[in-house]
Formats: C-alpha cells, sequence, structure tokens
C-alpha cells in the first residue's frame, strides 16, 4: 500500500467520521468506537473510487478545504438564508426570478461540483444543468439581479469557484 493510498484513506476516514458524529450526535464511547471503526471500513472500501489523485492531498489544501466549510456554513449561508427570510417576510414580493448562466473556470469534476452544489445549497439559487462543452452552470435564481453571465458569476458563485479552484485544481 502506497504511502499516498494511506494519506487518501485517513482523509477519508476523518471526513466519513465527522459526519459519523454529526448525524448521530453521540459521543458515548460505544458510539465513538463504532463510528470510528465503520469510517476506517468505509474509506478503505472507497478510497480508489474517490481519490482520484491521493498525491494531491495536501495539508494546505485540507486547511483550504476547512477554512471554505466554515466560511461557507458559518457566513455564506447565514447571509443567504437571512436574505431569503427578508423577501419572504416582505409585505411586498419584489423578486426577479429567472433562470442565469453562470461560466466557471475550473477543470476538475470535483471543483464544478463543490461549485455546483455549494449553489445549490445556497437558499435562493438552485443549479438545474451543468454544460460543460461550454463551460458554464444553468442556475435558477429567486432574485436575478442581472442577466449577464459574468455578473452572475461575481455574485453567484466567485467566491465558491475560488475556493475549489485552489482545494481541486
Amino acid at each position: 500500500m502506497s504511502g499516498s493510498r494511506i494519506i487518501g484513506i485517513i482523509v477519508l476516514t476523518l471526513v466519513y467520521y465527522g459526519l459519523y458524529l454529526g448525524i448521530t450526535g453521540g459521543f458515548a464511547p460505544v458510539d465513538l468506537t463504532l463510528g470510528l471503526v465503520s469510517s476506517i471500513i468505509a474509506a478503505v472500501l472507497t478510497a480508489d473510487i474517490l481519490i482520484k489523485n491521493p498525491g494531491r492531498l495536501t495539508p494546505g489544501r485540507l486547511l483550504k478545504l476547512f477554512q471554505y466549510l466554515l466560511k461557507y456554513f458559518f457566513i455564506d449561508e447565514v447571509k443567504a438564508h437571512l436574505a431569503v427570510s427578508k423577501i419572504i417576510l416582505s409585505p411586498r414580493l419584489r423578486i426577479r426570478p429567472g433562470f442565469v448562466k453562470i461560466p466557471y473556470y475550473v477543470k476538475s469534476d470535483y471543483a464544478v461540483l463543490l461549485i455546483a452544489n455549494s449553489i445549490t445549497n445556497t437558499p435562493g439559487t438552485v443549479t438545474i444543468d451543468i454544460n460543460e462543452e461550454r463551460g458554464y452552470l444553468l442556475v435558477h435564481w429567486i432574485d436575478t439581479r442581472s442577466t449577464d453571465p459574468l455578473a452572475c458569476r461575481n455574485i453567484i458563485s466567485l467566491g465558491f469557484e475560488t475556493y475549489a479552484r485552489e482545494i481541486f485544481d
């Protein structure tokens, strides 16, 4: 077993373990042990499928991923929830729902997936389609502020894309 595969297994084990603890919320010794054993088994079985290039799993990239997750869940998500709440609670709904094309300039499938999922998980936007040939995402936006693709990219996805490039490309 190569060193880069072992690193991949360790990283996946940590991800799976974090998910397990987050979902179950159990911190009793039996929960911690079962979660760790399950996470190791799942990581060994899925590492070759999920990690295309284990040599790219550097501490710097993992730190960027952690920074992204903190920023996304504690800043971007909160802002988006507040904006959508403001729309919902307004006496008059002044929204302009519509579809916009957002170009992306990342190379890896994982980077595109991170951008598309981040857009979809953010209240007020949903990724409808990924056009790989032309390099754009089709997004439904609850309050379309622009139809210009580059302006939409700057408003909706530029922050996601910056992190996706640093983490996966």
